[in-house]
This record gives C-alpha cells, structure tokens and sequence, in this order.
C-alpha cells in the first residue's frame, strides 16, 4: 500500500492514509507497562525493588533496592518475569519496582 491511498477505518469513522491506519492498529496491540513512578518498561530492563517483598513460596523477603536484571514482560500492564539467585518464576508487580538507570 502507498501512503496516497487512503482507506476507511470503521472504529473511529474516518478515511486514512493506510500507512498511518496501519501504524494505529500495530500500536493499538501493545501494552505499556510502567513502573512505581510512570517510566515505561521494555524487555531486558533493569529494575530496583522500591519495597520490601516477601517472596511466597520460597521462604525469602527480597529487600529494598535489590537489582533485578533482565525482565521480561508478561503482556499484563502489572506484571513482569524476572530470575533471581535461588528463585524459580519470579513475577514481580510493576507498581513495586523503579526503572534503573
């Protein structure tokens, strides 16, 4: 498709250069996940512990300020997966952590 073709997008009623309602349907599959304080979080990040977190099922309290290298995102704006020494399937809810760096 060419940006001079325009097309109708049925959910907001409107005709379009296909490119952007392309680029409006990609975006609109996305989900933002964002941390304590707002900064989004992409795969691979590294986050700090702004809490102190009592790990349930593995006897362990993560304290505050504990690095946490390498998320990853789950496709819930609240949750992410992370490793951590000692801790299989560690999930950790985004309003807990703060973007590093």
């Amino acid at each position: 498709m060419s940006d001079d073709e325009y097309v109708y997008d049925d959910e907001s009623g409107e005709w379009m250069p296909a490119s952007e309602l392309a680029e409006r349907r990609a975006s609109a599959g996305r989900i933002e996940v964002r941390d304590a304080v707002g900064n989004l979080l992409a795969d691979g990040d590294q986050v700090t512990l702004i809490k102190d977190l009592e790990v349930k099922g593995a006897g362990q309290t993560l304290k505050r300020g504990t690095l946490i290298k390498s998320i990853r995102l789950t496709g819930d704006p609240q949750e992410i997966d992370c490793r951590y020494e000692g801790i299989k399937g560690l999930v950790l809810r985004a309003e807990f952590v703060r973007k590093r760096g």
